[in-house]
């Protein structure tokens, strides 16, 4: 299962759970919120690691960067990478 996966049944199951949506909507307060995010899934029986959500976002961001003009080092610097984590939450 990949990481899109993963958190389309984490978003199912906050979705007709209020207390694991709460609880997951409360971690973007928190200091380790993704590290958070991620125990929270983990104890709802869907294994995700820190690492697979920034390793796709950054895998995310850099293909936006190389679709824009050209790619490369005279790319713009993007104001905001499309964050996995935030977009879920978001998401709720």
């Amino acid at each position: 299962m990949d990481i899109y996966e993963k958190l389309d049944l984490l978003y199912e199951k906050a979705r007709v759970d209020s207390v694991l949506k709460s609880a997951l909507k409360a971690t973007k307060k928190s200091e380790n919120s993704l590290t958070d995010f991620c125990k929270i899934a983990q104890k709802n029986g869907i294994e995700i690691m820190a690492m697979e959500i920034i390793s796709e976002s950054e895998t995310l961001y850099d293909a936006i960067r190389r679709s824009t003009n050209g790619g490369g080092e005279n790319s713009p610097i993007l104001v905001r990478e499309d964050d996995l984590y935030d977009t879920f939450i978001n998401k709720l």
